[in-house]
């Protein structure tokens, strides 16, 4: 080949190499010169003059050539020894272990974790929104012909906790000729499955989402920010959010390596908009509320997962202290509204108990560990199945929540085709403690009814906060779910519902309007309220 067009097929090969490989242009990120070294070689081979005789090929180098090729052992020094060097968990283990920042210790775990309110649990996980959204594409033919559902990301819009996920090209052909843009996105509400919506207008205008990490050419999200001033800053994936107007959004967290060559840390976020490709940068500090996510969950696990590894260092083989996270982590959000990354976290080599628990800001990345024993999220799904063995429904992913100051993991229970069929409620802090219900209220009932019965047996020194309260009933009626009697009644100077079941106390059946009662029940925030003792004192039957 001659040498100029070898030349110009090299740059080709390379341009088209960077092209879609998208390497970062930085000294702390090897990729580049990885591929530096590919087109050494080929470059080299392409260029050299060749002598071919019958027995052999032999290729010659002119001077510049050679230099190249003694690039090449300097490069693999700076592509695998200098990160190895620099970078190798043997000899940094305490970097690693601190790169999560100050791990603080928390007192109890319902201080930071969200009480329950019935109407804001969230019922909804990944897997059935995903069932939902493509039901709701799947109705409109003309729509599910060109486009195909994108990822779902759990998010805040508002006061609301929604499950977002855009419209995306379903191939080359169909962006080639829908190159403006896929029609809009789909909301799908995590607190009630019947809440499904595709939003396709905005203000009277449609909505195109012409930027998309797997569209082709400049349309592609990353290769837009690549070549729009960020081909020498790392970049994770690019993760789609709207704000709280609606307005369609692309999101991926801005790193640095914090190691050597390794220890990827978040320092910001780089925000495409899904439409016009305009493109804005902020640090942690300056970051939109409507931005759930700063700290890449993927960065998260790593970091915890070191923190626990090298409590002593890297030569611990009898794993002394070790803990690990006990599953991937759960997006939640505390009692200031704001999003955490959750997990519990073991001692190495237990499955099923926890040692504590770890709540992550996934803006700040603000960490706090509550040293408490409990269930790990596995044992508790398992918990949750066994109560209704005979069903085989399976447990989705539990989330964590305060119901009176207990800690609880809250799950649905779906059959073999995704479809919630019941909802359960497990103690964190005893997985032996479970309710399950038809409906969230009945799970929760269930749950209270089954706690109140173990003697608190969770934190015996825990204060009790409930309200005890003496009154006079003023209305009684009685209700059968499921082969249980349940008995609702109102009383005097209180606007609220009470509930009871005939489990709960034998004199609720034989109680009538004008009864003067005493009752506890938990502070809560709900208007229908579950009694934790009941008591009719005209009665006066021995319990």
């Amino acid at each position: 080949m001659r040498k100029p067009i070898a030349v110009i097929f090299v740059l080709l090969i390379g341009f088209l190499i960077f092209y879609t490989t998208l390497p970062v242009i930085n000294y702390r990120f090897t990729g580049f010169a990885v591929i530096l070294i590919f087109l050494i070689i080929l470059g080299n081979l392409l260029t050299a003059q060749v002598n071919a005789s019958k027995d052999k090929v032999k290729f010659k180098f002119n001077k510049l050539q050679k230099f190249l090729f003694r690039l090449i052992p300097i490069l693999l020094i700076y592509v695998i020894v200098l990160p190895f060097v620099t970078g190798s968990p043997i000899f940094h283990s305490e970097s690693y272990r601190e790169l999560i920042g100050e791990v603080e210790t928390g007192n109890t775990m319902s201080n930071h974790i969200a009480p329950i309110s019935i109407d804001k649990v969230r019922v909804v996980d990944e897997e059935l929104a995903s069932l939902l959204g493509e039901k709701i594409i799947g109705s409109d033919p003309a729509l599910g012909s060109k486009s195909e559902l994108g990822e779902f990301f759990i998010q805040k819009v508002g006061d609301d906790l929604f499950w977002v996920a855009p419209l995306l090209h379903s191939g080359f052909f169909k962006w080639l000729n829908n190159t403006e843009g896929t029609d809009g996105y789909v909301m799908v509400s995590a607190t009630n499955e019947r809440d499904v919506r595709l939003v396709q207008k905005l203000n009277g205008k449609d909505i195109k989402i012409k930027y998309q990490p797997e569209a082709f050419f400049g349309s592609r999200a990353d290769r837009h920010a690549y070549f729009n001033g960020y081909a020498t800053t790392g970049l994770t994936k690019f993760i789609f959010e709207v704000d709280n107007e609606g307005n369609p959004f692309w999101v991926a967290s801005k790193y640095d390596k914090e190691i050597g060559f390794s220890g990827n840390d978040a320092v910001g976020v780089v925000v495409i908009d899904a439409q016009t490709g305009a493109i804005k940068e902020y640090g942690i500090a300056d970051t939109p509320l409507w931005i759930d996510r700063i700290q890449p969950i993927s960065f998260v696990i790593d970091q915890l997962s070191d923190w626990g590894e090298y409590v002593h260092g890297y030569w611990n083989w009898s794993n002394e202290d070790k803990l690990m996270i006990t599953e991937d982590l759960t997006l939640v959000y505390g009692k200031d509204g704001r999003p955490y990354w959750y997990t519990g976290v073991s001692s190495v080599g237990k499955d099923e108990s926890a040692v504590g628990f770890v709540l992550v800001d996934t803006r700040t990345k603000e960490t706090t560990f509550y040293k408490q024993s409990g269930a790990t999220e596995y044992a508790a799904q398992k918990s949750a199945e066994g109560k209704v063995q005979e069903k085989r429904y399976h447990a989705s992913l539990p989330v964590p929540y305060t119901i009176n100051g207990i800690p609880t993991y809250v799950m649905t229970l779906k059959d073999g085709g995704g479809l919630v069929k019941m909802y359960a409620m497990v103690a964190i802090g005893d997985y032996t403690i479970v309710g399950v219900g038809n409906t969230m209220p009945e799970a929760l009932m269930a749950y209270k009814n089954v706690y109140n019965m173990s003697g608190n047996r969770i934190n015996p020194d825990a204060e009790d906060t409930r309200t005890n309260l003496t009154t006079v009933i003023s209305r009684i009626q009685s209700d059968i779910k499921n082969g249980n009697s349940f008995y609702y009644f109102t009383v005097d100077g209180s606007s609220k519902i009470f509930i009871g079941s005939s489990q709960l106390s034998n004199e609720l059946p034989v109680t009538k309007e004008g009864d003067s009662i005493t009752i506890s029940f938990d502070n809560d925030v709900e208007d229908v309220i579950n009694v934790s003792t009941f008591d009719n004192l005209k009665l006066g039957i021995k319990k």
